[in-house]
Formats: C-alpha cells, sequence, structure tokens
C-alpha cells in the first residue's frame, strides 16, 4: 500500500535541504492543526528525512511537546517540536499506514509502509513503544541506495579487499561479520550476494526481516509466531538446492550448528554474529555449544565493522594536528603487521570538522567502513582445537596480517576521510 502522497512528498522534499527548512515548514503548526491535513505533516517530516539522508525518524512525545529526532550518519539529531494533541492525529495516522492496532496503546507493535517517490518505493518499518507520555515511534527508511554500494565501495583498504575478494571465489565455507546494529553489516552482506550473484547460481537468504529486496534472489523471511525462525527456515532453505545462502543472523546453536553444517556441504553461507570484533567470533560460537572441531573447517573468514563518519567536502578544514593526536597515532601505527604500507606522516594532511548548510552543521556527510577480519588458515585452525582465548586469536590474527578497525581508521583519517574525534567515538581511544 502506498501510504503517501508522491506528489507532497517531492515538493516538500525540494523545500527541505537542511534541518531549519523543516521547521519553517511546520512553522505556525500548534496554531493550524484544524485546517492542517495530519498526513501532510507526516508527509512533511519524511520528505525532510529523505533529503537530509536520515536513516530513521524519532518521534518522541515528552510532558507537554512531541520531539522529532532524525538519525543522520548514525548521530542522532533533533529536527522539529510539536504539541501533543498534533501527535495524537500522527500517530493515529501512522498506525493506520502501517497496518497497527489502533485500539493498542500498551504493548509495542510492529508494521511498515511503502512511500513512492519519482524515483522509487521506499519501505519504511515502524515500530511503537509504550512509556508514561505516550507511545514512541521510530520510522526506519529502507531506502534502496543504502545498499546499492558495490564492494569496491564499502571503503575497505586495498589489502583487507583482496582478501574479501579470494574469500568470495570459494565455492563453499562461511564468511561471518560481526558488529553492533547500525555498523552496516547487511549492507556488506548484500555487497558480497551481489558480487557473487549471477545466472547459474541459486542464492537464497533468511532473514528478520527482508530489508531490501534483491533482483534475481530468492529472499525469505522468518516468521517466529508461525513457527518459522532461522533454523527451521534454514533447513527448508537446505532442501532447496542453494549454491549460495545468507542466514540475517546467528542468535542460537541450533542455527549456528545448521548454518556451519551447510558450509562443510558445498555451499557459500554468508552471515553475522554480535561480538565486538572479528577475534570475538570463535569464543562467541563455542559459547553458544558449537564445538571446535566443526567451527574450525566450516569458517572460511571472520571480520568485524563499524562505520565512521567522513568530513563534509565543502566546509572541512584543514589543520595541525595536536601533539597528543601524533602520539596516539604514531604508537598505533607501530602496531602496524608487516608486509602493510605505513601512510607518510610527514606528507599526510589533517582536516578538523567545522560546520555547514550542505552538512547541516555537523561538519560531517555520509560516512565509511572501518574492517577488521582473518582468515582461518592452518594455525588459526589449529588453535581452535584447542579453544583459544580471544587475546590469543587476536594475537595470532595480528601475525597473520591483520589490521584492526582503530588502524584501518588511521589510515582513513591520514587520508583526510575522517577525524581523530569521529574515529575515537566509534573505535575507542
Amino acid at each position: 500500500m502506498v501510504a503517501v502522497s508522491q506528489k507532497r512528498l517531492d515538493e516538500f522534499q525540494t523545500k527541505v535541504k537542511k534541518i531549519s527548512d523543516l521547521k519553517t515548514l511546520l512553522l505556525g503548526i500548534g496554531e493550524t492543526e484544524e485546517t492542517r491535513k495530519v498526513s501532510e505533516v507526516l508527509e512533511m517530516i519524511i520528505a525532510g528525512a529523505l533529503s537530509l539522508d536520515a536513516s530513521d525518524i524519532h518521534i518522541e512525545p515528552a510532558e507537554v511537546n512531541v520531539v522529532v529526532r532524525y538519525r543522520m550518519d548514525g548521530v542522532l539529531q533533533e529536527a522539529v517540536s510539536f504539541p501533543q494533541k498534533i501527535y495524537k492525529m500522527l500517530l493515529s495516522r501512522v498506525k493506520l499506514i502501517s497496518e497497527l492496532k489502533l485500539n493498542i496503546k500498551d504493548k509495542a507493535q510492529d508494521g511498515r509502509f511503502t512511500i513512492r517517490t519519482r524515483d522509487t518505493d521506499i519501505e519504511v518499518r515502524t515500530a511503537t513503544l509504550p512509556g508514561p507520555n505516550g507511545e514512541a515511534v521510530t520510522l526506519r527508511i529502507l531506502h534502496p541506495k543504502t545498499i546499492a554500494l558495490k564492494l569496491e565501495d564499502l571503503g575497505m583498504n586495498p589489502h583487507f579487499y583482496a582478501i574479501i575478494q579470494k574469500q568470495l571465489d570459494k565455492p563453499n565455507g562461511m564468511i561471518l561479520t560481526t558488529g553492533p546494529t547500525g555498523s552496516g553489516k547487511t549492507t556488506t552482506l548484500y555487497a558480497f550476494v551481489k558480487t557473487v550473484n549471477e545466472p547459474g547460481i541459486e542464492i537464497i537468504t533468511i532473514e528478520d526481516p527482508i530489508e531490501y529486496h534483491l533482483p534475481s534472489v530468492t529472499q525469505t523471511q522468518v516468521d517466529p509466531e508461525k513457527g518459522y525462525d532461522f533454523s527451521n527456515g534454514l533447513r527448508a532453505i537446505l532442501r532447496q538446492d542453494p549454491d549460495i545462502i545468507l542466514v540475517g543472523e546467528i542468535r542460537d546453536f541450533e542455527t549456528a550448528e545448521i548454518a556451519m553444517h551447510a558450509a562443510l556441504t558445498g555451499h557459500l553461507v554468508f552471515s553475522t554474529l554480535h561480538t565486538n570484533d572479528a577475534p570475538g567470533t570463535v569464543p562467541r560460537l563455542i559459547d553458544m555449544g558449537v564445538k571446535p572441531n566443526i567451527i574450525a573447517p566450516a569458517i572460511n573468514m571472520a571480520m568485524a565493522q563499524r562505520l565512521v563518519r567522513k568530513l563534509c567536502k565543502a566546509c572541512k578544514k584543514r589543520v595541525e594536528p595536536s601533539t597528543d593526536d601524533l602520539k596516539k597515532i604514531k604508537a598505533e601505527m607501530d602496531k602496524f603487521p608487516s608486509g602493510i604500507e605505513k601512510p607518510d606522516l610527514k606528507t599526510a594532511e589533517y582536516f578538523a570538522a567545522v560546520g555547514c548548510d550542505e552538512c547541516g552543521g555537523t561538519g560531517y556527510k555520509g560516512r565509511i567502513g572501518v574492517f577488521e577480519g582473518f582468515e582461518f588458515d592452518d594455525n588459526i585452525e589449529k588453535m581452535i582445537l584447542t579453544e583459544p582465548s580471544e587475546s590469543a586469536l587476536r594475537q595470532a590474527a595480528i601475525k597473520q596480517g591483520m589490521l584492526t578497525m582503530k588502524q584501518d581508521g588511521i589510515i582513513k583519517l591520514l587520508s583526510g576521510v575522517t577525524t581523530p574525534e569521529e574515529l575515537e567515538r566509534v573505535v575507542g581511544s
């Protein structure tokens, strides 16, 4: 169901280029609620999010007003606020188009709707959450351009990119990517799928939920209420004669074991896991109950990733790095594995975030991945059989040639892509 007016959405998008434009557009909403169509208010909010490349819209009721915040480049920014009475009508509208129950206010609900722009159809995922001042609503915008990225556009350094390409050429085994929610894991897995997708290959996914539709790929979605979870779905997929399987997330022992056996029986498997870094994948799987003698031969590679904000090209300012920053950078570069080319500190350019209309005053526009990963070679496989600690695996991975996410970030920092402050925010000091 197309839930909002394409004409008005396109019109509002042309009027919103920065957050202050949205505030101007909604100016006086408190006085005009009797005549202003609530659907138009929703369209203005969505149009603003689309214009500003926001990934999520947070609509949060407080005691007096309701605050709308956009998640832009991974960081929430307040966009506008309006009276509670407007929100009650807006909430009903959101629930209606998302096919949620209007009378349920004390339980969380999930739904979705579609918006149509002049360029494409965009799905919006709705989630409500009851609270003391009313139901909070989060709208996640699943824009197709988010997954239009090719593997070479993700920001991988040449060394890491070559390793990934080699792994994607293998006929079987598993590639595991790890990181918190919002770290770009789904985008990376979809880039893997697009890289290997050929007419003679059968690719099937099981996801929760299907975030984006991939051409020439069979996608299926879990439905726990009907008993269709990751483990049941994976069993069904294996009966469909796939060549490549994408498992949205490994959450339990059963799913992990089935996925591992699929990797061992001639299938190439892509999946995700929630750990802090690449070496943490093995201890996590062992904690789930997967035996080391299954993990070792099944997994080809474990990787981790985060997203850092890129400096706005329109306003970034060249600066001299602080003594403290230089000291930290040099200390990290001294730990670079042998064989990895180090950036030249003498010729490196350093920039600071300034802020302008182009970037909404943040100094940043867009994001890029920072990655780490290691291959399961003979040495790593032998180690896994002894159930090694995460720190021991990390040392072995570094010896193999792994750059950490922080080190990968330093390469981007010294290339003028991001700042020390942003890198520290995402991967720590």
